[in-house]
């Protein structure tokens, strides 16, 4: 007797935000079809906290808190039988160095992800946009300077109003025009500083902007993070 096929291995999502985690979800699930055939993707499980919980210990600036908030989901999704691990959040990857020591199962990261996408498309210069706290942190600058690539920031203000309209708009399934056109402004600012592209640092912001309105093309956090969990799971499959 043949033996059969080996499955894809089982996708584990830590999820913070709905929306972001949403987007990431279809995107597997939609996708998968591409390499497995008609209807076909990987086991997927995912497991989210409330939201209120993670900004509790973000508003606090506890990146431990968070991390034991991303372990117990994690515990639950390896419990469920997940190979391996992603979150579709940017900004509370800044746990994941307290996170992986004591984490069950691997996680890819998201902004390593990009950042490899970023030297693929054979991009230079690369502007963050996201929540002021993934913008202020390292995330971003540490795996494109590994990469060799150079980063810019947004300004303080446009920090500011950048994260407003994340925590207030789109986390909340709001996508207002005018907030489109303000990050459209900033990212057209960080064009002119000499940036040749833009990671959409905030699993949401690949809702309202694309490389079809965006004045610089996008590195789409949320879709690639995916992709590159497709990639992992059916690298096994014979």
């Amino acid at each position: 007797m043949m033996a059969s096929p080996s499955k894809p291995r089982h996708i584990g999502i830590v999820a913070c935000s709905a929306e972001g985690a949403a987007l990431c979800y279809r995107t597997i699930c939609v996708e998968g079809a591409g390499l497995l055939g008609p209807h076909a993707h990987p086991e997927v499980s995912m497991h989210t906290p409330s939201l209120a919980d993670h900004m509790a210990h973000i508003y606090h600036g506890d990146w431990q808190g968070v991390a034991e908030l991303m372990l117990a989901s994690a515990d639950k999704l390896a419990k469920a039988g997940a190979d391996f691990l992603i979150c579709p959040d940017n900004t509370i990857h800044q746990a994941l160095p307290h996170v992986l020591p004591r984490s069950p199962l691997p996680w890819l990261h998201i902004a390593e992800v990009a950042a490899q996408h970023a030297v693929e498309r054979g991009f230079h210069t690369v502007g963050i946009t996201g929540t002021r706290w993934l913008v202020d942190s390292e995330v971003y600058p540490e795996k494109l300077g590994a990469h060799g690539l150079k980063y810019v920031r947004p300004s303080a203000v446009e920090r500011d109003e950048c994260n407003r309209i994340i925590m207030d708009e789109l986390v909340c399934s709001s996508f207002r025009p005018e907030s489109i056109a303000y990050f459209q402004r900033v990212i057209a600012r960080m064009k002119d500083q000499g940036c040749d592209a833009v990671v959409l640092g905030c699993t949401e912001i690949p809702l309202i902007l694309s490389d079809a309105n965006s004045p610089l093309p996008t590195l789409d956090s949320t879709r690639l993070l995916a992709r590159a969990a497709l990639k992992r799971a059916v690298e096994t499959v014979s």
